[in-house]
């Protein structure tokens, strides 16, 4: 018969190797596997930082509101960082306008408590999905760079077509954006967000915002490389902006400078993905 304290012996072991089995299936949940797109092949996290490491922009996708995906280009930010890298991030969560909030924050000027505020006035929602990459930024003091435009206007553009612009919007974005459309953008589109009615007027509304929002974060982010040649920007933003129809083909009517793309796992098929759509494919799990 068992003692008292051989049972507490007991229960302690059970309790700790309970603890380790949930342990393992959180590393195992929180795992990701990484598809190098030019040969299909599973390659390791550092195999992806070493190569994407000679870039002058990296373009790590997300969607929104995933943790994991968050996770992951706090996982690059620091590599690219822990190898000496000067780096700088671009967001599509702050307008351009908004850049001295972002100044402050940077410099320490600001606590917590009082920039909050200001994120969610630019993203509207989840500071806490950001909090670490934004926290970090601070302590390395990272340049934060906003490459945004007022949502008013591409919500416009959406809605009723990039010619209903005013002057005044047209004023508020970079020069030269326009809204051109060719079909491999719209096809793109239409897989990624299987899309049904891709012959009607919304649609190609959609796609103009689309090409707007990209291009005027590309002009944005290419006067940044040009004006500080000595760093790799790291650009976080949605999947579909990420994606190389996206914000890195409109930065090469700006600058012509060598990009890598990371995006994440999105509701296509992953045999469906090649080299031009993007270098490395990840698969949260």
């Amino acid at each position: 018969m068992l003692n008292k304290t051989k049972v507490k012996r007991l229960v302690t072991i059970y309790a700790l190797f309970f603890i380790l089995l949930f342990s393992m299936a959180h590393v195992i949940k929180s795992g990701r596997q990484i598809i190098r797109i030019r040969d299909g092949k599973t390659t390791s996290f550092q195999e992806m930082v070493k190569d994407v490491n000679s870039a002058r922009a990296i373009f790590i996708g997300e969607q929104h509101s995933d943790p994991a995906h968050h996770k992951t280009q706090l996982d690059v930010i620091q590599a690219m960082h822990g190898n000496g890298k000067p780096l700088a991030i671009g967001l599509e969560m702050f307008k351009k306008e908004n850049q001295h909030d972002l100044d402050t924050w940077v410099a320490g000027e600001i606590p917590e408590e009082d920039f909050i505020p200001l994120f969610l006035e630019n993203w509207g929602f989840g500071w806490e999905l950001y909090h670490d990459i934004f926290m970090y930024a601070r302590e390395k003091r990272i340049p934060l760079i906003g490459l945004n435009v007022p949502q008013e206007i591409t919500r416009k553009v959406g809605t009723t077509g990039y010619q209903s612009l005013t002057d005044e919007e047209l004023s508020k974005l970079p020069p030269g954006v326009t809204c051109e459309l060719d079909q491999q953008y719209m096809d793109h589109l239409v897989m990624i967000f299987q899309y049904k009615g891709s012959t009607d007027r919304s649609f190609y509304y959609f796609c103009e915002a689309q090409v707007l929002w990209d291009q005027s974060m590309a002009w944005y982010l290419a006067e940044y490389m040009k004006k500080n040649p000595g760093r790799t920007v790291i650009v976080l933003a949605g999947a579909i902006h990420a994606w190389k129809y996206g914000i890195p083909k409109q930065v090469q009517r700006y600058i012509s400078e060598e990009l890598r793309i990371i995006v994440p796992d999105l509701p296509v098929n992953p045999e469906s993905v090649n080299e031009d759509d993007a270098d490395y494919f990840i698969i949260h799990s």
